[in-house]
């Protein structure tokens, strides 16, 4: 049974030393388990200019409970 969904967005935040891209990553709790997987990329879309980078990959993580 799901029990609970999280949006993921993986921001990339800029260059390190050695010219790696380095990221930063924001999680927002609490999301309803019955959103759709486009929903949550529109979400992820309208968050992303709020926070001034560039996003790199948007992650929906669920949790299910066994027993």
């Amino acid at each position: 049974m799901l029990t609970n969904t999280r949006l993921v967005i993986v921001f990339e935040t800029g260059m390190d030393s050695k010219g790696e891209p380095t990221f930063k990553t924001k999680s927002f709790n609490n999301i309803k388990t019955d959103a759709s997987d486009a929903q949550l990329l529109a979400a992820a879309e309208a968050l992303t200019p709020l926070q001034g980078w560039i996003s790199n990959k948007v992650e929906r993580n669920n949790v299910y409970s066994l027993a």
